[in-house]
């Protein structure tokens, strides 16, 4: 290394959405937590996400306050557009003490864009159009342009001669516009060369099920006393929907500290460890159903569609999902899953016995090599003594086996009843596939 050359480091980066729609709960932020995990792709911590509204003072605010965190960039997203609320650019400039001006070169090529869509609006005034192309083509003097991919450029901006603080890349709000200029972005000067610096590190991730955080805890705490440098590692763990997320963060040269760790869950929780490289339990139903090359049928009281929702997001999904049914009304279970209305008179619709039977019904009705049920009370009323609210029974047939069955009670509101009900029959199936072999 050169004596000129910077030191490599880890660096950190902090991102800002804007948009009263984001803020106010109307639309949700999936830009701060996908750039979040990009950042994390390019060997950069990520210290925060800020979302701010379309208010000069507040963002400008925001940007000074996760500058003071001591970060190496800054990510805005949002407040491109060509309306007097979309200020981003404006005051980013305002930030980092440059002026703005026109680019005239990018105005025409934003104008380009503009009117590949003009047919689209034939009743718009082209003055207006010309008036919101030549706002977008504002950038601080200075920066390094990104070329829009709808109509709205993106910056990379540092700071003007004698003002503190790190670059900050504008992007656009837009998912199919943000995603491929980031791209772009971290291949651009100056951001490119900042990159360079950074010191690699190396993140995975552990699934589990069934598990309570205080145990996981402990069984942390006994392998530090054992002797692994834990200090060495950024270990978080999530407990979501009756699952727990080990999430570790590590440099490169610790890789061997991370295998002790690693070694140490795999033997104190083999039974309940179902994913080792971040996969989520759809994911390893998806790749066991693919391997034996069966299909998959749904059978659902209480969930009302979510489980084949949740299976059929991925493309794909119709080589292996046959279909579902959601079988709400006892008649239905019976009329279209064939659940016998003995069966249900006898131990109830909320049964293992129902359970089975819907699992088995909907293989045979849909023709599927493998199927799930779910019956349960979501609440907040029908529950009983012997069943409360949050009781719920799963089934699951797969070729080779008798039907399983299994009951969970789980606690909260409705809405948490279904969302954990999801999880449980996929891990119904998951087990009763990974035991076919």
């Amino acid at each position: 290394m050169s004596d000129s050359a910077e030191p490599r480091r880890r660096l950190r980066g902090a991102i800002v959405v804007t948009g009263n729609e984001v803020l106010g709960g109307r639309v949700t932020d999936r830009n701060g937590p996908w750039i979040s995990e990009q950042f994390g792709e390019v060997g950069v911590e990520t210290a925060g996400i800020v979302v701010v509204g379309d208010r000069r003072e507040d963002l400008l605010l925001a940007l000074g306050q996760v500058r003071d965190w001591g970060v190496d960039v800054i990510v805005t997203t949002g407040g491109l557009g060509p309306t007097a609320d979309d200020l981003t650019m404006e005051v980013v400039a305002d930030h980092a003490g440059r002026a703005l001006q026109l680019d005239a070169s990018l105005e025409q090529r934003v104008w380009a864009r503009v009117e590949m869509v003009r047919d689209r609006y034939p009743d718009i005034d082209v003055g207006s159009l010309k008036a919101t192309t030549r706002k977008q083509s504002l950038q601080p003097a200075g920066a390094v342009p990104l070329e829009p991919i709808g109509t709205a450029p993106g910056s990379i901006v540092p700071p003007a001669p004698g003002v503190s603080g790190p670059p900050v890349v504008v992007l656009p709000g837009p998912p199919r516009e943000l995603q491929p200029m980031w791209h772009a972005a971290i291949q651009t000067e100056p951001l490119a060369g900042l990159l360079a610096q950074t010191v690699p590190f190396q993140e995975r991730m552990l699934r589990l099920i069934g598990l309570p955080e205080s145990d996981l805890a402990a069984t942390l705490r006994q392998v530090e006393e054992a002797g692994v440098a834990m200090d060495r590692l950024e270990v978080t763990t999530c407990m979501r929907s009756g699952e727990i997320e080990i999430v570790t963060r590590f440099d490169d040269q610790d890789a061997p500290v991370y295998a002790q760790l690693d070694a140490a869950i795999r033997e104190r929780y083999a039974s309940r460890l179902y994913s080792d490289d971040g996969a989520s339990v759809e994911e390893v139903v998806r790749r066991e159903l693919v391997k034996h090359g069966w299909s998959i049928g749904f059978a659902e009281s209480c969930t009302g569609g979510l489980v084949a929702a949740k299976m059929i997001q991925p493309a794909g999904a119709s080589s292996y999902v046959r279909g579902g049914i959601v079988a709400y009304d006892n008649g239905v279970k019976t009329s279209a899953l064939g659940v016998p209305a003995e069966l249900i008179e006898e131990h109830g619709a909320v049964s293992s016995e129902v359970a089975a039977a819907m699992a088995v019904g909907a293989a045979q009705r849909l023709g599927a090599d493998c199927a799930v049920s779910v019956t349960g009370i979501a609440g907040p009323g029908g529950g009983t003594d012997d069943k409360p609210v949050g009781t719920v029974w799963f089934g699951a047939v797969v070729p080779g086996q008798e039907p399983v069955t299994k009951h969970i009670w789980i606690p909260g509101d409705r809405g948490a009843v279904r969302e954990r009900s999801v999880v449980g029959a996929l891990h119904v199936l998951r087990a009763a596939l990974q035991k076919a072999g």
